[in-house]
């Protein structure tokens, strides 16, 4: 062994592209994932089942999605996060002391949630699903910011995978242990052991400690002074050169693929496609072709570097959606379905990581919580209002192989705008710290290849 694989470890033993997902942040990043599953999936899958096995109207399940907009608004206290600090805990860190509080709000949240029974209070239930939205959403601010800050700039990439790889792991693991236990005791005692799965980010914290990067928030000395730390995140961002072009390119970037992405299973059901079949090829074909994505997306970002990573991923995640317009036009086959879902899912799975990655390195190191809660939460909101303004009436008016046409071609203005910012030097100006090598100089290096 080479002297400098001696210095690896047995890390050294591993081959190149692998060894970046074995270094401690990385693997941090996955378990941190496996928790902010957590909250969302009690209150999505885990909670639908519930009140459907209860007896409740399909009508009064379907309005428990409402619970999911604390996701959307979380960047509205997301500042709090970021420039308070909490009395005797914050003495651990601001990061680790958010980490260990909101764990706390999450887990009590799901017990609360867990103890109730959807046939005896309907209304008691939706207002505590509502709580462990907000816990949930809270907790995944801290999560996002303790990740970033946690992460070196060029471990942005792999740790943006690892981090999905951990939702995906967590999600799918805490709905089967829900159910696994609720069958053999209660819904209750299956909502208590799954309020654990909080204790992986804690668990993190603690062995993690404070993270190298964070820049603490400058002291609060009245009314004043905490309105303008509130503003201040955006304040910053706006001030950077071609702010107002980098936020449009977030909102337009994924409008193509929501708009395809939420109506899949209408297309299935339309071509008689059994339950059996979906199972085996959307949710199973499809998440082992995602896994795939996001390992293969990590090596990209890292040896193509953040811009060329994230055009590549662009491109794919547009022309995913002609798989589906082939689909449409060949009607009911399993190996067409087999293809589209593949290719979809291993494309979402490399534009995860690469997309993420750079919201990430557009955070200041300063309002990382705020910032990244922002920009994620616009990077979906607008396909999600078209999708459920226009979608249907669009699939209606021109059919489904026009549809998914269409939304091939909503994908390519993102294309458009980030090649013009690479060719002008807005993706390298408008980096926050966090994508910077030398955090108190933003010109110093980015990972920006």
């Amino acid at each position: 062994m080479s002297g400098q694989s001696a210095n690896l470890g047995w890390r050294g033993y591993l081959p190149a592209g692998v060894r970046p997902y074995s270094e401690a942040a990385p693997l941090a990043a996955l378990f941190l994932g496996v928790s902010s599953a957590l909250p969302l999936t009690m209150i999505a899958a885990t909670l639908t089942t519930r009140l459907a096995q209860a007896g409740i109207e399909k009508s009064t399940v379907t309005a428990f999605a409402l619970t999911f907009l604390a996701y959307n608004f979380k960047w509205l206290w997301a500042p709090v996060i970021d420039v308070v600090k909490l009395p005797v805990i914050g003495r651990v860190g601001q990061r680790l002391s958010w980490l260990i509080v909101t764990a706390a709000l999450a887990m009590l949240a799901i017990i609360y949630l867990g103890s109730l029974d959807p046939a005896e209070d309907i209304a008691a239930v939706a207002v505590a699903a509502i709580m462990v939205g907000i816990a949930g959403a809270t907790f995944d601010v801290v999560i996002d910011a303790y990740r970033i800050e946690l992460l070196e700039p060029e471990q942005l990439g792999v740790g943006s995978g690892m981090s999905q790889y951990g939702w995906r792991i967590g999600a799918a693991t805490a709905g089967a242990v829900a159910l696994v236990v609720a069958a053999r005791t209660n819904w209750s005692i299956a909502y208590y052991v799954c309020s654990l799965f909080a204790l992986f980010a804690v668990i993190v914290g603690l062995v993690m400690r404070e993270p190298s990067r964070r820049q603490e928030p400058m002291a609060l000395k009245g009314p004043l002074e905490a309105a303008k730390a509130y503003v201040s995140p955006l304040v910053e961002f706006f001030k950077r050169s071609g702010a107002l072009l980098v936020l449009l390119f977030v909102l337009v970037h994924k409008i193509g693929d929501t708009l395809a992405n939420l109506t899949f299973r209408l297309l299935f059901e339309d071509l008689g496609f059994t339950n059996d079949e979906i199972a085996f090829y959307d949710v199973s074909l499809g998440f082992f072709a995602f896994l795939i994505g996001i390992f293969i997306g990590g090596i990209v970002y890292s040896r193509l570097g953040m811009k060329k990573a994230v055009m590549l991923s662009l491109i794919l995640m547009a022309v995913s959606n002609l798989s589906f317009a082939g689909l449409a036009a060949a009607g009911h086959s399993n190996w067409g379905m087999a293809g589209a879902i593949g290719f979809e899912n291993f494309a979402s799975g490399v534009g995860g990581v690469a997309v993420v990655a750079y919201l990430s390195a557009l955070c200041n190191l300063q309002f990382t919580g705020t910032q990244f809660a922002l920009l994620s939460a616009a990077a979906s909101i607008l396909g999600r209002f078209l999708t459920g303004t226009t979608a249907g009436s669009l699939i209606e008016a021109m059919g489904y192989v026009n549809f998914y046409l269409l939304t091939t071609l909503a994908a390519f203005p993102g294309v458009i705008m980030f090649w013009l910012m690479i060719r002008y030097g807005l993706v390298d100006r408008s980096l926050g710290t966090a994508g910077s090598i030398h955090t108190g100089d933003k010109e110093a290096g980015t990972p920006s290849g």
